[in-house]
C-alpha cells in the first residue's frame, strides 16, 4: 500500500459518512476540491468506483459499501487513537522512563518519589540506575539525568539544583586516632575509602594553588556506591571523598567532619537531558517542574 493511500481512505470514510464532500471537507478543515482529489486518487489506485456523485448528492456504489465495511473499523481506531492522544496531550500520564546515576537515588529520587507520585497518580515511574552515559533515544528512555558537563551536545538540558560540592569526610574518632590532613598530599598517610565503577578507582580531584590535582588513593576499602563510602567513613574506617549532599545529615549531627575544605572542588549541577524542545511529554514536563519547585527539599 502506498503511503498516500491512507489519506484517501480517511477522505473516503468521511465523505461516505457525511454523504457530502462539502460537509466532510468542513469537518476535516480542508478544501472540498482536495477531498475530491484524494477520493479520486483512491478509486484510481483500487481500480473501482466507490462513490456515485451528482450535483445534489453523494452515494456509495456496491463496491464502495463493501470497502467501507472493511476500512471503517480501522478508520475508527485511527480516530480514537488521535482523540486519546489529544486528551492525554495536556495531562501527565503514562510511564516516565528515566536513566539515572546512582547518586540521584539519595539526592533526588528518595526525597521526591512519594510526593511526585501522590501529585501525579496517572504517571508510572520506571527508574533505571546506571552511572555510565546512556543513549536515551536508542534505549527507549524519556530522559536521563547526569552531571551537566557530561551532556551530549545535541541534548536539551534542564538544570536541577546547584553545583555539586565535593568534600573529604571522616569520623571524629578516626581523626582523633590518625590526625587531620592539612593538604591533599597528606592523604598518602591516611586510610582512604575509594569509589570505583570498574576496577579503576575514581581519583579524588582537588584545587591546589589554582591547579587541578588528582589523587588516586591506595584504598583500604573500595565500593561502587557513594552512600556506602559515607557509611564506611562514619564507622571510622577511613576518609571518604563524596558529594556533600550525601553526607549532610551526618555532618549536621557531628558523626562526620569535613577536612581539606579549601581544596575541594564543586562540580557542574545535575541536569535532566532529553533530545528535543518540541512537544515535551506532559509527564516529563511535570517531573521537571516538580523537581524545580521542590528544590529546597533536596541536597543538591
Amino acid at each position: 500500500m502506498r503511503l498516500d493511500q491512507f489519506s484517501g481512505i480517511v477522505a473516503f470514510v468521511k465523505v461516505a459518512e457525511a454523504k457530502s464532500f462539502t460537509r466532510a471537507a468542513a469537518e476535516l478543515g480542508v478544501a472540498p476540491a482536495s477531498l475530491s482529489e484524494a477520493v479520486k486518487g483512491l478509486e484510481e489506485r483500487l481500480g473501482v468506483r466507490l462513490l456515485n456523485r451528482t450535483t445534489r448528492s453523494v452515494g456509495l456504489t456496491e463496491a464502495g459499501a463493501q470497502y467501507l465495511d472493511h476500512v471503517r473499523p480501522a478508520a475508527e481506531d485511527i480516530r480514537a487513537a488521535g482523540a486519546a492522544l489529544r486528551e492525554a496531550r495536556d495531562r501527565p500520564a503514562g510511564t516516565l522512563r528515566l536513566s539515572l546515576p546512582w547518586i540521584a537515588a539519595p539526592l533526588l529520587i528518595e526525597p521526591l518519589m512519594r510526593p511526585f507520585m501522590d501529585a501525579y497518580p496517572e504517571v508510572r515511574l520506571s527508574l533505571i540506575f546506571d552511572d555510565s552515559f546512556v543513549d536515551i533515544a536508542a534505549e527507549g528512555f524519556d530522559a536521563g539525568l547526569r552531571i551537566g558537563e557530561l551532556l551530549d551536545k545535541d541534548m536539551i538540558g534542564a538544570r536541577l539544583g546547584g553545583p555539586l560540592q565535593m568534600v573529604v569526610v571522616g569520623s571524629p574518632d578516626y581523626l582523633a586516632r590518625n590526625g587531620t590532613p592539612k593538604r591533599p598530599a597528606d592523604l598518602a598517610a591516611h586510610r582512604c575509602i575509594a569509589f570505583a565503577l570498574t576496577r579503576a578507582i575514581s581519583p579524588w580531584e582537588f584545587i591546589v594553588e589554582g591547579r587541578e590535582v588528582a589523587f588516586t588513593p591506595d584504598a583500604c576499602l573500595v565500593v561502587n556506591t557513594l552512600p556506602l563510602c559515607i557509611t564506611a567513613a562514619e564507622q571510622g574506617l577511613g576518609l571518604a571523598f563524596a558529594v556533600e549532599g550525601l553526607a549532610a545529615p551526618l555532618l549536621a549531627s557531628g558523626a562526620l567532619v569535613k577536612v581539606l575544605e579549601p581544596f575541594c572542588p564543586a562540580y557542574e549541577p545535575l541536569h535532566l537531558y532529553y533530545p528535543s524542545r518540541r512537544l515535551v511529554p506532559p509527564k516529563l514536563r511535570a517531573f521537571i517542574d516538580f523537581v524545580r519547585a521542590n528544590a529546597h527539599k533536596l541536597r543538591i
